[in-house]
């Protein structure tokens, strides 16, 4: 285990010079003429102005040349300054949030973390639950009702069911809100008067004893958790249910039904167990996507998360932004699939991973 532990932490570094090859290599399609607007923001641009921006950036140099003045920066020669280089920390400036990309990082990532960890245990416990009790349940009215949602949820679009939550939920019935967090939750921010000490809005206002700002922030995640999960649990029943009925096929399930053992036990004990096995990596799949950002619904809910910020980047052409978030995002789905593997093996004793 622990010799397969190196060996993918040695191939990170290599996955991460691929996905940064692909990334940068899809800027490419543009020419250096479309890139140069990139860093001109009057308008119209001169040819004067274009060139320039071109020789500054080296626009026009070879691939490799730009990419690896990309990774590394420019030091200017008078200054010593270094002028970029996403290898120190620079991944440009955003003109979409008039920011660097990397505080957009630092002050999205942990709002888009938060939501994750409230998100986590319902999309998982309802989701397996369900598809387990299909299973136990098949052919029953449960199993049948199981099924129906299963291809609805599918099916359903995301920004949808997310508009018709909206106007049930808060502009109808005023239970839940849009956003992050109230404007006097955001005035005691300001004031100091809520301590961040971890930057995760639910679990600072746990540390400060202020279980009304607590209730707040969790007003305004309810409804994107709601979507999320929504989401989640069709595809969990789905694939819960088929792995569920096969290990009930299976003959020491059989023996151990045969044995005498209740069903409660031969489920719990014996089936449920050797039937997550495939729900692990789906599981792993869609917390990496929360930690990602999930687009659609930050950007239904105007929850500021690394979603919400990726999709107002899109929308103003804004690719310096969208490049550093993608490579952030690759960054967390080559790690967290790395842990993925490793879980599956403690789950699963007949994996050797030498």
């Amino acid at each position: 285990m622990t010799n397969y532990i190196i060996r993918r932490l040695l191939l990170v570094p290599l996955l991460l010079f691929g996905v940064t090859i692909v990334i940068f290599g899809m800027l490419q399609l543009l020419g250096p003429v479309e890139r140069s607007a990139l860093y001109i923001k009057d308008f119209p641009k001169n040819d004067k102005q274009v060139q320039a921006v071109i020789k500054h950036y080296g626009l026009d140099q070879p691939f490799f040349a730009q990419y690896w003045r990309w990774l590394t920066g420019v030091v200017d020669p008078v200054t010593g300054e270094r002028d970029g280089g996403i290898l120190y920390g620079d991944f440009g400036y955003s003109r979409t949030a008039s920011q660097p990309v990397i505080d957009i990082v630092k002050e999205r990532f942990p709002n888009t973390l938060d939501l994750a960890l409230w998100t986590v245990y319902p999309m998982l416990a309802v989701g397996i639950w369900m598809g387990v009790q299909a299973a136990v349940h098949q052919n029953q009215f449960f199993d049948q009702a199981a099924r129906v949602y299963s291809i609805i949820g599918t099916s359903f679009p995301t920004f949808v069911f997310g508009l018709l939550l909206l106007m049930l939920l808060y502009a109808k019935a005023g239970w839940f809100l849009p956003g992050k967090q109230s404007d006097w939750v955001t005035s005691l921010i300001f004031s100091g008067e809520l301590k961040q000490y971890t930057h995760l809005l639910t679990i600072d206002a746990i540390l400060n004893l202020r279980f009304d700002v607590l209730w707040d922030a969790l007003r305004h995640m309810i409804m994107p958790i709601i979507t999320l999960s929504y989401i989640t649990w069709a595809t969990f029943v789905r694939v819960t249910r088929s792995s569920m009925l096969e290990t009930l096929r299976q003959d020491y399930v059989v023996t151990a039904r045969a044995k005498g053992l209740k069903e409660k036990d031969v489920i719990n004990n014996h089936a449920r167990p050797n039937a997550m096995l495939p729900v692990v990596t789906l599981a792993g799949s869609s917390i990496v996507g929360l930690l990602g950002g999930v687009v659609i619904t930050e950007t239904v809910y105007n929850y500021p998360g690394i979603g919400k910020a990726a999709a107002d980047a899109a929308a103003q052409l804004d690719v310096v932004t969208i490049l550093g978030l993608a490579i952030f995002t690759g960054t967390i789905l080559i790690l967290s699939n790395l842990i993925v593997d490793v879980i599956y093996a403690f789950i699963d004793p007949r994996v050797r991973l030498t």
